[in-house]
């Protein structure tokens, strides 16, 4: 939303109260309409995104660290949906993340490390009208997140195809237990984890046991209880 004299109604959404601070702060000096919101202060995110809509902005900037509410990638697509322009400004250095936010509808991502000066050149664009990211680099980062994606659906469906003791097996090695250690565990021999552990990794598709924990562990796998 534009107010009187050109003034952008702009919301930022962060946990991260000192930098939050400043942000707003520059962009009053701006002569924006700046305010923060603390998503730590909800309960939900829908009581989140209740609270946004009444402050009725043109731009949010947003964080994907909600705290307790989780990933903010969750309020992009519904504030979009609403006609807010999305800019989310992150810590996180993982490019396929970053397209998965443009894919969602957001106008760009900037980095928390970056310097504040990009952060306002990308809300006066966004005021002018102006493109905020080539279309060349928004393809890639888009492309980039859809290939994670894949790959990431195919890693959990090799997950799925171990037995109820493999998974316990691979969910000790995820702990950081050694072969003799699961053993002890499950009262059973060395011999016949490191069978279940060659088990592993041929359904898996990969060389070693770092290799399984690290497939794991990319697409938040966790063992049966």
């Amino acid at each position: 939303m534009v107010t009187g004299a050109g003034r952008t109604r702009v919301l930022v959404v962060d946990d991260h109260v000192l930098f939050a601070d400043s942000l707003t702060l520059a962009l009053s000096l701006e002569s924006h309409d700046a305010l923060t919101v603390a998503p730590g202060d909800f309960g939900s995110v829908a009581a989140l995104l209740s609270r946004i809509h009444r402050f009725r902005p043109g731009i949010v900037l947003l964080d994907l660290d909600l705290g307790s509410l989780g990933d903010g990638r969750r309020l992009i697509e519904p504030l979009t949906r609403s006609g807010v322009q999305v800019v989310v400004v992150t810590g996180s250095t993982d490019r396929g993340r970053w397209g998965e936010c443009l894919d969602l509808g957001a106008r760009q991502v900037l980095s928390k490390s970056g310097p504040l000066s990009s952060i306002l050149a990308t809300i006066r664009a966004i005021g002018r009208g102006s493109p905020v990211i080539s279309a060349e680099e928004r393809r890639e980062l888009i492309a980039l997140a859809r290939e994670q994606s894949r790959e990431r659906l195919a890693a959990r469906e090799r997950l799925e195809r171990l037995s109820r003791r493999e998974a316990v097996v691979l969910g000790r090695l995820l702990r950081g237990e050694t072969v003799r250690q699961v053993a002890d565990a499950l009262v059973v021999s060395e011999g016949t984890v490191r069978s279940q552990v060659k088990a592993i990794l041929a359904k898996l598709e990969v060389s070693s046991q770092i290799a399984a924990v690290g497939l794991a562990n990319r697409v938040g796998w966790r063992p049966p209880a």
